[in-house]
């Protein structure tokens, strides 16, 4: 009976080492795969906050012009959709192919406002449409946002102005400088329209960006 009674624990203490081996082994399993899981995740994650191949890139011509700000972000620019006589509206470049917008640099961005034709001199008429032309919207000076439609403060015209250190451009006059410490005019990127969106017509006319860190 003792011989039997052995034989039947040790039987028993096989299988109980047996099904704790398999829920051992059970459980790594199931830690592996939920591990593996959840580094696709992060991977994903990381792959999605990569910026789309063409965002960085230069405005190409027949590019879109979409709005970078407000209620409208993201959407097409339409010649209605400005006021003669400003405010400017800010944008960005959209590849018309890949809807990539050229977002990832901020040298990128535009202003677009719509003048009275009449108003503009020869060589920035050639680059508007119906009026409408667009600029950088960083300042020549140190690289600053260039966000204020104001009157100037040496004229009785609104003019672009840069508010951090007070630099401003009449767009009438292709952007020159009429106040303040930039060096130069803003960059300017000559327009078409089609089917009543506004689309790049070439590549920018002047150096983008500040002189300066800023």
């Amino acid at each position: 009976m003792s011989n039997a009674s052995s034989n039947i624990a040790s039987s028993s203490s096989r299988e109980a080492e047996t099904c704790a081996c398999a829920e051992q082994t059970r459980r790594a399993l199931l830690l592996g795969a939920l591990a593996t899981t959840a580094c696709l995740g992060c991977s994903a994650v990381a792959r999605a906050g990569e910026d789309a191949p063409g965002s960085d890139e230069r405005p190409q011509k027949g590019d879109l012009l979409v709005f970078s700000e407000g209620d409208s972000e993201g959407k097409l620019i339409k010649a209605a959709d400005l006021r003669l006589g400003g405010p400017p509206v800010h944008a960005w470049p959209q590849d018309p192919k890949s809807s990539v917008v050229r977002s990832a640099s901020r040298l990128n961005e535009l202003l677009i406002i719509k003048l009275d034709p009449a108003e503009l001199d020869e060589q920035t008429k050639a680059r508007a449409v119906d009026g409408i032309l667009a600029y950088s919207a960083i300042c020549a000076h140190a690289g600053c946002p260039v966000t204020a439609w104001v009157k100037s403060d040496v004229g009785e015209k609104d003019v672009f102005k840069c508010m951090c250190h007070n630099s401003e451009y009449d767009p009438r006059e292709g952007a020159q400088v009429v106040f303040g410490p930039a060096p130069r005019r803003l960059a300017a990127l000559p327009l078409a329209l089609a089917d009543g969106s506004l689309s790049v017509a070439g590549g920018f006319i002047g150096k983008v960006g500040g002189a300066q860190p800023g």
